[in-house]
């Protein structure tokens, strides 16, 4: 069968040990950033199989219609919401999802973030190669309060580094995180504008869904200190449009790191909070770690490898069986 993997516009896909599950396909793996809808349809035209790389294109209901050939959607990733599933099922090309979960990366790649922003890090690198000297101090952790917007699996990580760093942790979330944090022995925020108004560093670890766009408001955002810093590499979509950018031009909070964007991939440096200097910007790498890519492009190759060999495994539209 004909494999198509669109958007690795990192160009690491190749270079996985997992790669090699496909040996035995014709595989044609692009690199295309966020190509027109021609394009896409001249790229994945003769493809039997596709294995999209997370969320990074949407499937429409145009685009799976002019793909012929087209039998499954192997997809990278629990997620299949990017695929108009309900399109699929009624062309019987069928989907196939992942089942892991690896909250690690996204853990490290927040505290990444945090050091950047709070030590100047590339600030320092930048001045160091020109032979010059910061003249500002770093912000230090230890007896600052973190606010954990969202206890899951992602955020109890973020919260235990941050214990471990001598923080206060500070919760707010839904009763499940309420509950958490009191059995971990956090501190429980009165409420969401509570918990911005206190946190010197305030991670947002939330899913996104229906009820979380838009979740965090301008008004919670303004609440916060001049000198905190607001860390989001969950989904730019779980803050209201446009409340971030004003936000930090109003110097409330007076810093972001972030990783996530409304409109992704971010070309050509086109965005408003790389123009902005208390903005610390990465590429939604968070996941771009070897041993991620491993288990959730593994996980996908292998679910089209069984596809391929007449055993379908892990469907979310079983349905289509009998009619691909």
């Amino acid at each position: 069968m004909i494999i198509a993997i669109p958007d690795d516009y990192h160009g690491v896909v190749p270079t996985l040990d997992c790669f090699q599950l496909l040996k035995d396909h014709e595989v044609r793996v692009f690199r295309d950033a966020a190509p027109p809808f021609g394009r896409m349809v001249d790229l994945l035209h003769d493809a039997d199989i596709i294995v999209p790389i997370r969320e990074r294109t949407r499937f429409t209901q145009e685009l799976i219609c002019a793909l012929p050939k087209l039998k499954l959607f192997s997809q990278t990733g629990r997620s299949t919401r990017h695929i108009d599933v309900a399109a699929c099922t009624a062309r019987g090309v069928a989907v196939a999802a992942g089942s892991h979960a690896s909250p690690y990366t996204v853990n490290e790649h927040t505290w990444a973030l945090i050091f950047a922003a709070l030590r100047s890090v590339a600030e320092d690198h930048a001045l160091m190669k020109r032979g010059e000297w910061r003249n500002s101090f770093s912000t230090g952790l230890r007896g600052r309060t973190l606010g954990v917007l969202g206890l899951g699996m992602i955020g109890k990580l973020v919260a235990a580094t941050g214990a471990s760093l001598g923080m206060r942790v500070l919760v707010w979330g839904r009763e499940g995180s309420r509950d958490a944090a009191r059995t971990s022995g956090y501190d429980v925020a009165e409420d969401q504008r509570s918990l911005f108004r206190q946190s010197d560093v305030l991670s947002i670890n939330l899913r996104y869904t229906p009820e979380t766009r838009g979740m965090v408001t301008a008004h919670d955002l303004a609440a916060m200190k001049p000198t905190a810093l607001l860390v989001n590499a969950a989904r730019a979509e779980i803050i209201e449009p446009d409340a971030l950018e004003h936000a930090l031009r109003k110097g409330r909070p007076g810093r972001a790191a972030v990783d996530v964007y409304e409109n992704e991939p971010v070309l050509g440096g086109d965005h408003p909070l790389l123009g902005l200097p208390n903005a610390t910007c990465t590429p939604h790498t968070a996941w771009l770690e070897q041993s991620t890519y491993e288990l959730y492009l593994g996980e996908a190759f292998e679910n089209a490898v069984a596809f391929a060999a007449g055993r379908p495994v892990k469907l979310v539209n079983p349905e289509v069986l009998g009619r691909t």
